[in-house]
């Protein structure tokens, strides 16, 4: 039998998605998990790229403390198509259930290293109706761009990222 991690993934105003994935390591302060996607009612395409759709395979890397995750895609095929960055408010963990609230921007990153800044609309949507304050908006952009320059200068993924993949430890 598989150990699972129960994920709460929190999005504004009230959106929340619950469930419980194959827990693939147990490292303290991150997790490293597999998933499926499901329930999208778009492909995503990036830069004209199809990168993500239903049945595609995540490996994802939960940081606990930090404010971001990063999900490792591979296609039906097993093929990697790049690593999908959620910038979030917070990541916390209570024994085997992780909590995240997401701040809307997300970052692709191609396996050549091209990365691409997604969701802005979704952003300064939240900021003009209320949902969320101009210092969570900026925080938002904050780690964004921090995650962003690290890509540029190769100091991100973690290290952690690239010893982990379909198979497990790789």
């Amino acid at each position: 039998m598989n150990q699972k991690i129960h994920l709460i993934y929190k999005r504004i105003p009230n959106r929340v998605l619950e469930r419980y994935d194959e827990l693939i390591a147990d490292l303290g302060n991150i997790i490293v998990a597999k998933s499926r996607f499901y329930g999208m009612l778009a492909l995503l395409y990036v830069n004209g790229v199809k990168v993500i759709e239903n049945g595609y395979t995540m490996i994802y890397f939960a940081f606990i403390g930090r404010n971001y995750d990063v999900l490792k895609v591979y296609d039906r095929e097993g093929n990697f198509k790049g690593l999908y960055v959620d910038v979030l408010a917070y990541t916390k963990r209570y024994g085997d259930t992780l909590e995240m609230l997401d701040l809307f921007l997300d970052i692709f990153i191609f396996p050549n290293g091209e990365a691409f800044l997604l969701d802005e609309d979704e952003l300064e949507m939240a900021l003009n109706y209320g949902l969320i304050d101009k210092e969570t908006f900026d925080f938002a952009y904050k780690i964004a761009n921090e995650i962003i320059n690290a890509v540029k200068e190769k100091r991100f993924p973690p290290k952690i990222v690239w010893k982990y993949g379909l198979e497990g430890r790789e």
